[in-house]
């Protein structure tokens, strides 16, 4: 049984800092030994972006994004220029990790609390998407009001993208899905108490489900509470098999073929 699974969402500079298993080396053979061939590695903020695409270009089947995570320090401000110099790589196929996130901010916030710096910042990341032609990683977390508005304003389904580590309803989702964007499921939907987000994994559509392990964050069931890894999207493949009555071969092909149809259109 080929699976040829697909993380779609992962920070391989992350786990090259922690001297995950010694060497990036091991990360990918471990990744390959589960059936994990497609790799694509999230930056959070400028300053680890020449790790990740240096990783990328050393490993054929990883691949990079470019952009400043919305939890990243509102004194690093970028471009539509500089950030679509960066994307300005054959191995950058992404914008982002980008969106709103009130909840991490919340109280240390330096500018206020509406957050302005953070609308500003995803604005500049929607507009670079569209002008590069490269679709945008989104995170959203206690903002999904507002980033779904700023999506529509800054007409995003010009882009589309992936709604990234998905956590909220499925009027949210509809939403999303609406705009061109995919839904993609990390290891939270494996959770005991991930009710709600099953409920989505369950109505998403073949053709715009992805799954990704958000690693060194989220490990899911049974490895729950360990260093997650790209190797672990296996077990996600399998538990939305079982959740969606369907095959782990046929969430394997839909998965892959959806990334390829986003990123390498």
């Amino acid at each position: 049984m080929s699976l040829n699974l697909v993380d779609s969402h992962c920070h391989l500079d992350m786990l090259d800092l922690a001297e995950f298993d010694d060497h990036m080396d091991n990360v990918i053979a471990l990744a390959e030994q589960n059936q994990v061939t497609d790799i694509l590695s999230i930056a959070v903020d400028l300053e680890g972006f020449p790790r990740i695409l240096d990783t990328a270009k050393t490993y054929p089947n990883v691949f990079a994004s470019v952009g400043l995570h919305p939890c990243h320090s509102p004194e690093d401000t970028i471009t539509v220029a500089q950030l679509s110099m960066l994307a300005d790589d054959p191995n950058v196929i992404a914008i982002g990790e980008t969106g709103l996130d009130y909840y991490m901010n919340e109280g240390t916030d330096p500018l206020g609390e509406n957050f302005a710096w953070q609308r500003e910042r995803f604005r500049t990341h929607i507009k670079t998407a569209i002008q590069s032609g490269k679709p945008l990683i989104i995170h959203t977390r206690d903002a999904r009001e507002d980033t779904l508005r700023i999506l529509q304003e800054e007409n995003a389904h010009k882009i589309g993208g992936i709604m990234h580590c998905f956590v909220e309803d499925l009027a949210t989702a509809e939403k999303a899905l609406e705009m061109g964007f995919y839904i993609s499921f990390s290891g939270i939907v494996t959770f005991k108490n991930a009710k709600t987000i099953q409920a989505v994994a369950k109505a998403v559509p073949d053709d715009r489900i992805l799954i990704e392990t958000d690693a060194p964050y989220l490990a899911p069931v049974p490895m729950r509470g360990k260093r997650n890894q790209p190797a672990y999207v296996a077990y996600i493949a399998e538990f939305l098999a079982e959740l969606r009555q369907t095959s782990v071969e046929h969430i394997a092909s839909v998965t892959r073929e959806n990334y390829f149809r986003l990123f390498f259109k």
